[in-house]
């Protein structure tokens, strides 16, 4: 059975208060009572459909409560954004898939070839001034500040992310279920992202280490903002139709990040490099027998365990 344990809440955080004291700790946290503007209070249907009107946003849309990128249980399709918030709230009842479908916005930047990074200030001028973004960085480590709007009972895909990230709940409640890097060999993974899509009834057959795995777990409140650092697997549900911005940010020396990255998803350049490297050795191990493959692949996990498996470097 999957263990769990709370996310740690911090109210009235300052920035010193979050460097010296939550972000070196390396784990989620969960912060209140931070002044993040006007936007939980003007952020209503009508504001935003008057303030951004018909602007088309591409938009996640599924049959299915539980998005699966894996194997694409959804579709993308282009709505005004207006129109997607009238879908949203139920009060259009109008449809792509059926009567029932649901809606999740991860805003892009506006470039149409998807080269530009999503930066609130850019595609939703109108709105950015509502929302007051902690000064937990410095700003020229500012990566990305993504828009998300989705619909009630949407449940993202449990994965990571290479970058530190705040997460800011606008309105709505969301659960947040988050997971420890070094659970990584139980979390069953494709890429950045986890097979185990219903975390909370998981097969116990096909994905058998996932009971192991310690859950950390909060509710976010309309105002709430929750600290994920990069790697920490997360997956969201949303308890309410909800706003949400995320803000990534680059923590690690700019020369380790793909400059060709506009998602911030991709690993960082030593560690893809590394990943290539085991996909090779891969294929070179599937020349010998069964027996000698299984011991050169025992070789390699007791390399990577003596010299590396187990360090944390305090940063």
């Amino acid at each position: 059975m999957v263990k769990y344990k709370e996310v740690p809440i911090y109210t009235d955080v300052t920035p010193e208060l979050f460097i010296n004291s939550i972000w070196n700790r390396r784990e989620p946290a969960l912060l209140r009572g931070i002044d993040i503007g006007e936007c939980t209070a003007k952020w209503t249907t009508e504001y935003l459909s008057e303030k951004i009107g018909a602007l088309d946003v591409k938009v996640h849309v599924s049959q299915h409560e539980k998005l699966d990128f894996i194997n694409k249980n959804f579709v993308y399709k282009t709505l005004p954004f207006n129109e997607l918030l009238e879908r949203v709230s139920g009060t259009s009842k109008a449809f792509f898939l059926s009567p029932n479908e649901y809606y999740y916005l991860r805003s892009l930047g506006l470039d149409p070839r998807g080269r530009e990074i999503a930066d609130i200030r850019k595609q939703f001028p109108f709105i950015a001034a509502d929302l007051k973004i902690p000064h937990f960085f410095k700003d020229e480590a500012f990566f990305s500040s993504v828009l998300r709007i989705g619909s009630k009972n949407v449940q993202l895909w449990t994965h990571y992310d290479v970058m530190d990230n705040i997460l800011i709940q606008v309105r709505g409640r969301k659960r947040i279920a988050l997971f420890k890097p070094s659970e990584a060999l139980s979390m069953y993974l494709v890429g950045d992202k986890s097979r185990v899509l219903d975390i909370d009834n998981p097969d116990a057959s096909e994905f058998p280490k996932f009971s192991s795995v310690l859950r950390h777990e909060c509710i976010m409140e309309s105002g709430d903002i929750i600290f994920i650092p990069a790697l920490w697997f997360h997956n969201t549900l949303a308890l309410d139709n909800g706003i949400a911005v995320n803000v990534f940010w680059k923590h690690l020396p700019e020369e380790l990040y793909d400059k060709k990255d506009v998602y911030g998803n991709k690993d960082h350049i030593p560690a893809a490099r590394a990943i290539q490297m085991t996909e090779n050795a891969t294929k070179l191990l599937e020349t010998l027998p069964g027996e000698y493959r299984d011991f050169y692949c025992r070789r390699m996990i007791a390399i990577l365990e003596n010299k590396l498996c187990g360090q944390e470097d305090k940063i």
